[in-house]
C-alpha cells in the first residue's frame, strides 16, 4: 500500500490545486471518532468530515440500511423513476422541521445544491430576483452559492464576476462586529440606496456562522428578520447545512429561536457520511417552481435516502439531541478553563452552542488580535500527534469542534487531551 507522502505527491500530479487539503494524510479506515491512515496511524476524528458524522464513521445502523437498499436498486433517477426511501425521507423531514404549516422537501446532493435551490423556489414564489445574505457567512462553492457567501478569499477571488443582486448585511456577531441595530441600519440603507425591498426575493442566514466561526446570530436579529420578511414579502431561508442534524443539541439551531424560517436547507450529517442535501419549506413556497425547474440525475440517491432515513432512526434510538448537550458541556467545562493556562499559547472567546463549540487563538494573552499563523501551526501539531482538528474563521484563527455525538467519553478526553497537548507552548 502507498504511503502518506507517496499518495500526498500523486494528489499534487493527479488533483488541481483549488482542492485544498487541511492535512497530508490518507485515510485508510475509520470506525466512530477514529481514523486509521494508510501507515497504520491511528487518529481521534474532531472534524467529522467536515461536520458531516454527527452519528460518526460508519454507524452499522446506516450501513446496514445502505447494503439493503443496494441489493435493491442504487440508482433509477426520481424523475424517472420514484422510489419510497425519497417519499418517506420528506415525510420525516417535513416532520422535524420547526415550521407551522403544510411542508414539502426538495432533496439533492450537496449543501451549495440546497442553497441555490432554495433561492431558486424563492424566486419563483415571489417572482422577484434579489437576496439579502451576511458577511461571513458560507453558502457553497457553486455560481450563487459563492456569491451568497460573504467572504471574497479564497471562494471568489480570481474566480470572475459573482451573480448579481445579492447584498450583504454585516453579521452582528464575531470579531470586530456591529451591533443588531448597527447591522439593520445598514440593511436600511440597501434598501434605500440600491435596491427596492419588493426586489428581494428571500434573506438567508446561518443561525451559527460555520466557516465564519462559530458565531450565533442573535435572537433579536432573527426576529428583526421575522418581522422585515412579513412586511416586504420576502422568503426567510435558514441555512442549516452545517447546524443541522443534532450539532447544536437541537435538531434544527432555529429551534433555539421563537420565530420560525419559511425554509431550511440540509446537508452534512443529514446522511451519516452519503452525498444528500434537501430544502424542507412551506409548500405554497416550494411548490412554485414548474416541474423540471428543480432537481438533479443524483438528487436524493436511493443509498443516501436509505443512509438518511438510518441516521433518524439513530437519532431516535440513541438520543442523540441529549447527548448532543451532554458533549457541549463537557467541551466547555474542559475549554473554558484554557483561556487562564499560561503553558498553552494564548487562547480567546470559548463559545458553542450544543455540541458545535469553538475558540480563537490569539497574539496576546488577554488581548484579541488574531493569530493566524499560530492556527495552522496548532492544526499540524494536533494531527501530528494524532489528532484531526480544523480552523476556520473570517480571521482564520478559530479552532472549531466538530466531534461525531457517538464518540465514547475515553476517546473524548483523549482527544481533549491531544488539542491541549497542540496548543502547549512548545508548539510556538
Amino acid at each position: 500500500m502507498a504511503t502518506n507522502s507517496e499518495l500526498l505527491s500523486r494528489r499534487e500530479q493527479a488533483v488541481v490545486r483549488g482542492i485544498g487539503h487541511v492535512t497530508p494524510i490518507s485515510a485508510d479506515r475509520a470506525q466512530n471518532a477514529e481514523v486509521w491512515d494508510v501507515e497504520g496511524r491511528r487518529y481521534v476524528d474532531f472534524a467529522g468530515g467536515i461536520a458531516v458524522l454527527n452519528t460518526g464513521h460508519r454507524h452499522p445502523k446506516v450501513l446496514q440500511a445502505v447494503r439493503e437498499q443496494m441489493d435493491r436498486f442504487t440508482h433509477t433517477c426520481f424523475q424517472v423513476l420514484m422510489y419510497e426511501p425519497y417519499i418517506e425521507l420528506a415525510e420525516k423531514l417535513n416532520a422535524l422541521a420547526p415550521i407551522d404549516g403544510p411542508l414539502k422537501t426538495a432533496l439533492f446532493t450537496t449543501g451549495a445544491e440546497a442553497t441555490e435551490n432554495a433561492v431558486k423556489m424563492a424566486r419563483a414564489a415571489t417572482g422577484r430576483s434579489g437576496v439579502i445574505a451576511f458577511t461571513g457567512s458560507f453558502h457553497g462553492r457553486t455560481a450563487l452559492a459563492s456569491a451568497l457567501t460573504g467572504k471574497v478569499v479564497p471562494y471568489k477571488k480570481g474566480l470572475g464576476p459573482v451573480v448579481p443582486e445579492i447584498w450583504h448585511v454585516p453579521f452582528p456577531a464575531g470579531p470586530d462586529s456591529v451591533s443588531v441595530d448597527e447591522a439593520l441600519k445598514f440593511l436600511g440603507y440597501i434598501f434605500k440606496a440600491d435596491v427596492d425591498p419588493a426586489r428581494i426575493a428571500a434573506i438567508i442566514i446561518e443561525p451559527v456562522q460555520g466557516e465564519g466561526g462559530f458565531h450565533q446570530a442573535p435572537p433579536e436579529l432573527m426576529r428583526a428578520i421575522r418581522r422585515i420578511c412579513d412586511e416586504h414579502g420576502i422568503v426567510f431561508i435558514a441555512d442549516e447545512v452545517q447546524t443541522g442534524f443534532g450539532r447544536t443539541a437541537k435538531m434544527f439551531a432555529m429551534e433555539h429561536y421563537d420565530v420560525q424560517p419559511d425554509m431550511i436547507c440540509v446537508a452534512k450529517s443529514l446522511a451519516g457520511g452519503f452525498p444528500l442535501s434537501g430544502v424542507i419549506g412551506r409548500a405554497s413556497l416550494m411548490d412554485a417552481a414548474a416541474p423540471g425547474g428543480i432537481g438533479g440525475t443524483y438528487a436524493g440517491n436511493p443509498l443516501a435516502c436509505a443512509a438518511a432515513l438510518a441516521v433518524i432512526s439513530v437519532f431516535e434510538e440513541e438520543n442523540l439531541i441529549e447527548r448532543s448537550r451532554q458533549l457541549g458541556e463537557k467541551l466547555m467545562a474542559r475549554l473554558q478553563a484554557l483561556p487562564r493556562r499560561n503553558d498553552i499559547v494564548p487562547v480567546d472567546n470559548v463559545r458553542g452552542l450544543g455540541a458545535m463549540v469553538a475558540f480563537d487563538i490569539v497574539r496576546e494573552r488577554g488581548a484579541s488580535e488574531p493569530d493566524a499563523e499560530m492556527t495552522k501551526r496548532v492544526v499540524q501539531r494536533a494531527y501530528e500527534n494524532g489528532l484531526i482538528l480544523l480552523s476556520c474563521g473570517t480571521n482564520a484563527n478559530t479552532i472549531r469542534i466538530l466531534v461525531p455525538l457517538t464518540v465514547e467519553d475515553d476517546i473524548l478526553v483523549e482527544g481533549l487531551g491531544k488539542l491541549e497537548a497542540a496548543l502547549s507552548t512548545d508548539v510556538a
